[in-house]
């Protein structure tokens, strides 16, 4: 995990980064969305090939207790700590990364911590999503939309919607103006609380 921080401000972002390749075009995008925040507001980054985490285990049903390791451990405080979380995954077969969906299943877990308060304590936060895709038609990547913004309404959060971009070579993401002048401005959207849509 790296750190990117001088004075702090109100808000503190984790980037979560999912793809399966270093400096993968949804990582150059969700970094050029963070150079546009403040100066000083901090930046914690975790490449999730980095801190790889075991295959979650449903334990609902079962007496005992998961064990914790160190990396889960991390990934918790890191997302206890920050007040926006941005899942930087890149639409793999038109949904989240196996890397970002086994990150979020442990959200599942973490619900059931005695004493952590995982729900209570993650509500009202924003979550935000930054993704490129090969496809040029965006609407492509509604089933990703869907998933972090029902994720974000379960848990009571705000969700930023989802910065989109284009591009499969490597770096390509760059040559998307469209894409690149949408970051300059992206994490000062409105960021509603999520809601269902029966909610609406």
């Amino acid at each position: 995990m790296t750190t990117d921080s001088a004075t702090p401000t109100d808000r503190s972002f984790l980037f979560v980064l999912g793809s399966s390749r270093p400096d993968g075009n949804t990582e150059i995008l969700a970094r050029a969305a963070a150079g546009q925040l403040p100066a000083g507001t901090p930046q914690r980054w975790v490449d999730l090939t980095k801190v790889p985490l075991p295959d979650f285990q449903d334990g609902r049903h079962e007496s005992g207790s998961w064990p914790v390791g160190e990396t889960e451990e991390e990934l918790r405080r890191a997302t206890l700590e920050a007040t926006d979380i941005v899942i930087a995954s890149p639409l793999y077969w038109y949904s989240l990364s196996a890397h970002t969906k086994r990150y979020l299943d442990y959200w599942a877990g973490w619900l059931r911590v005695p004493g952590l308060d995982f729900k209570q304590r993650m509500a009202g936060r924003t979550l935000w999503g930054v993704t490129v895709l090969a496809h040029e038609e965006e609407v492509v990547a509604d089933g990703l939309v869907t998933s972090l913004n029902h994720s974000a309404a379960y848990m009571g959060m705000r969700f930023g919607g989802v910065l989109l971009g284009n591009g499969s070579r490597p770096g390509q993401v760059r040559d998307d103006e469209r894409a690149m002048v949408r970051a300059k401005t992206f994490f000062e959207r409105e960021t509603p609380l999520a809601r269902f849509p029966y909610e609406a």
